[in-house]
């Protein structure tokens, strides 16, 4: 007897199931979309234990006959198309025949549905044994399928399943990503026989409004532009969205939620002046062509897609993004000449301008003294330059000497000039050993420099806070006492299923950290006191932001020590960030605490804190060396 045989059919439908069905959401998904496909109004979904027990959607959409409820668990049985060439015109979210046969494999399935005109309705339900059980009833209009125990005959995929809080956050992005995609159809989340979320029908803004809230509708740019081969409409992130992770990009073509790494990098390629390095924006765009242009066809889960003509796409996108962002003043303007034709204009730079003695740069509507007569040979400059270790005689500072410092360096005595004395240039103020004098500038809001021995310091501002939090974050977790400042009126709000569920798992360190926090059940919180140190005005959104970093830790970072992760997300979320202005005193406070750090140099993710520039690199930049 030969090595080679063909599979039974049960076993290969659970391995082929595996490309279909990999987790509770991807049921969730396949069902919600199948629902769409009937015309529904209205879509319901059911969830216990995360999906692993139960998951259930009722629709009200067109039913399903007696013969076409038996055909429909069959592996490739489907109603969106008959001839190859109706691949090439998909109008549907379903077509290719797979989801209830995958599901019906790894699942104990039932299907109850009923048409509008019939009197009776049809019960199916695949048995244990692989027998389909049928029989009539009467049964509200529209379908209902129930996925019970999914897995439990592949104990090993089912033991790959993440936390029941990271599985009920995907089928909650998928819930939110279908609803984003038909406002005009009503949704409703149940979990544990609770309502979690409810989406009446309504028009897109609405919508946004419901599952992201209105202070994020508020800071959105509406985008709409047409061409005869493609639209583009929807809705793109102001800089106050961007956020340090992916997640909140929403790309719908023809209404299916896509993934297109071609029109991700065309909108972020729009948003290139404002965009920090690890930035992400948000948008929610709606692409409509003509579905003979694109293939989704790609994998089994239909999130892939590829374009016909994939420039005119990009640059399409591209486009209208940057059309949107500039008419919100939101990047600069950048004139290139004069006229219409912009092919006969040319970028140029200005003519040099001689900076003279005592001017400290090319600041705006400064009127420049007029230049000395007097040459300043190379001589003079080395013998000012060569002075860089002297000590500053305070006494001899005239009252109205220029400048940022408003400091102008005396004149060596000792040393032979052969200039006048107007060569005295004035010169930034760089202390040595016996120095008390040190100054502090804040660059872009963003850089703390200061002036060292050997140079100049650069400390990053928001990083060297997140260090100096994160150590504190861990000593308040591992002591006994609970530092919070209360809130004069508390704050209730309600949030998504898997912040919750996480929530809940790290409420007791958020407590020693000085959140004060009440769960009340269905996704609601009550917030009624928060860290002592917290500035922010906002704290629904800032408890938010370290939950999300936190899931983000585990799931990307792969972070598996919960005290590490929560001191991580707590820093991140609350320090100090770029675009912040300090005053000289909070500036020094920062060096201070940084420095007591245990970690001055390497923020709690790994990146540096503080970088060095030498006097000996200036000297070799300037052509000194």
């Amino acid at each position: 007897m030969g090595k080679i045989h063909i599979l039974p059919e049960n076993l290969a439908n659970k391995i082929a199931a595996g490309e279909v069905v990999q987790r509770p959401e991807s049921v969730v998904k396949e069902l919600l979309e199948n629902s769409i496909d009937a015309k529904s109004t209205k879509i319901d979904l059911l969830i216990k234990k995360s999906g692993k027990s139960l998951i259930q959607v009722l629709d009200n959409g067109e039913g399903m006959s007696e013969e076409d409820a038996i055909i429909s668990i069959q592996k490739h049985a489907t109603s969106k198309i008959t001839t190859f060439e109706d691949l090439d015109a998909i109008q549907t979210l379903g077509f290719r025949g797979e989801a209830l046969s995958s599901i019906g494999a790894v699942s104990q399935l039932e299907i109850r549905t009923e048409r509008k005109d019939d009197e009776l309705g049809n019960l199916v339900r695949i048995e244990d044994s692989g027998r389909i059980h049928f029989e009539k009833g009467s049964f509200p209009k529209g379908t209902s399928i129930v996925v019970k125990n999914l897995f439990y005959n592949v104990p090993a995929r089912r033991n790959f399943l993440k936390s029941d809080a990271t599985e009920m956050k995907h089928i909650a992005d998928t819930f939110n990503k279908i609803s984003l995609s038909h406002p005009e159809i009503a949704t409703r989340f149940f979990i544990e026989d609770d309502i979690t979320l409810d989406y009446p029908s309504s028009g897109i803004e609405e919508r946004i409004s419901k599952v992201f809230g209105e202070h994020t509708l508020k800071s959105l740019v509406k985008i709409e532009e047409s061409l005869d081969i493609i639209k583009i409409h929807g809705y793109i992130g102001k800089p106050s969205l961007l956020k340090k992770k992916k997640g909140e990009q929403y790309l719908f073509i023809n209404k299916r939620f896509v993934i297109s790494n071609q029109v991700n990098h065309a909108v972020y390629t729009a948003y290139e002046n404002i965009l920090e390095k690890g930035d992400y924006p948000f948008f929610i765009l709606f692409l409509d062509l003509d579905p003979s242009k694109i293939d989704i066809n790609v994998h089994p889960t239909k999130l892939e897609v590829r374009f016909e003509n994939e420039r005119d796409i990009y640059s399409f996108v591209l486009a209208s993004v940057k059309r949107g962002l500039n008419s919100y003043d939101l990047v600069p303007n950048i004139s290139l000449g004069v006229g219409n034709n912009l092919l006969d204009t040319r970028t140029g730079f200005r003519n040099a301008i001689n900076v003279e003695r005592n001017d400290y740069g090319d600041r705006p509507s400064f009127v420049r003294p007029p230049a000395p007569s007097t040459r300043i040979s190379d001589k003079d400059i080395e013998a000012v330059f060569s002075s860089i270790g002297q000590n500053v005689d305070r006494s001899s500072i005239p009252e109205s000497a220029p400048g940022p410092f408003d400091v102008i360096f005396p004149v060596d005595h000792n040393r032979v000039y052969t200039g006048s004395p107007t060569s005295q240039v004035a010169r930034p103020l760089l202390p040595d050993e016996s120095d008390d004098i040190s100054f502090l500038v804040q660059l872009h809001n963003k850089y703390i420099l200061t002036p060292i021995r050997s140079g100049l310091m650069i400390i990053d501002q928001h990083v060297a806070h997140e260090r100096i939090l994160y150590e504190k974050a861990l000593d308040l977790m591992e002591s006994s006492i609970q530092l919070s400042q209360q809130l004069l009126f508390p704050k209730t709000l309600q949030v998504n299923p898997g912040i919750y569920m996480t929530l809940k798992e790290i409420v007791e360190p958020l407590q020693k950290l000085g959140f004060e926090l009440n769960l009340l059940g269905k996704n609601t919180i009550a917030i009624q006191g928060v860290p002592q140190d917290i500035n922010s005005t906002d704290e629904e959104s800032l408890l938010i932001g370290i939950v999300e970093e936190y899931i983000q830790n585990q799931r990307v970072k792969k972070i598996t020590d919960n005290r590490d992760n929560i001191a991580k997300s707590f820093s991140c979320k609350t320090a100090i960030k770029a675009g912040d202005i300090l005053n000289d005193k909070e500036m020094r406070i920062l060096i201070d605490q940084l420095f007591a750090t245990s970690m001055p140099y390497v923020c709690p993710h790994g990146r540096p804190v503080i970088i060095k520039i030498s006097i000996d690199e200036f000297d070799h930049r300037f052509g000194r060396t």
